[in-house]
Order: C-alpha cells, then sequence, then structure tokens
C-alpha cells in the first residue's frame, strides 16, 4: 500500500464554472449572482449557498467581511472561477489617483 503526500492528492481541477457577484445597492436584496459558464445545477447550488450569507448584509456590514470569506472558500472548493462587482473600486487609493488627475 503506498501512501501519497496531501499535495499530491488534491490536484487542481480546470475551473468548472464562472459566477460574478453583484451588488444592487442600499436597498435589500442587496445582491444578485450571475453566471458566465458552468454546469446549471452547480451554479445554481452555489448560488443559494451565496446568497444565503449575503442577502442582507451590505458591503459595509461588518459580517460581510467574513461571509465574503465563506462565500469565496465555498467558490474555491466547487473550482468556480468568483469575480465580485461592489460597484466601488477595490483599492482605496483609486480615488485619491483620479482627483489627483483631474
Amino acid at each position: 500500500m503506498s501512501s501519497q503526500p496531501p499535495e499530491e492528492l488534491e490536484a487542481p481541477r480546470p475551473p468548472q464554472g464562472h459566477v460574478r457577484i453583484v451588488y444592487l445597492g442600499p436597498v435589500a436584496p442587496h445582491w444578485e449572482v450571475q453566471s458566465e459558464f458552468g454546469e446549471r445545477s452547480v451554479i445554481e447550488e452555489f448560488r443559494q449557498r451565496a446568497l444565503a450569507r449575503l442577502l442582507l448584509l451590505p458591503p459595509h456590514d461588518p459580517q460581510f467581511r467574513r461571509n465574503r470569506e465563506r462565500v469565496a472558500r465555498d467558490a474555491e472548493r466547487e473550482a468556480l472561477i468568483l469575480e465580485w462587482d461592489l460597484g466601488i473600486p477595490e483599492e482605496e487609493g483609486t480615488e485619491e489617483a483620479q482627483e489627483d488627475a483631474g
């Protein structure tokens, strides 16, 4: 019986789909999950889990950060490409750079 190191047991899988989580605004429901490709049942199950974690949480809520990390781990387990559209720049310095340029 041969035992393999843990690294070899979990080889990286090719992406099984792509999802984009979009912030809709300050009025609930705050989130929408969109998909570009992937098996419909996998995407739908992921969408249900993600919305259960995020639906009533706007991005400024302290619980959002924890739940965002959980959604990201879930997408990683399912081998989904995850994209967030929060309607704001990801980098905080972006606004300052735009003001300096203008």
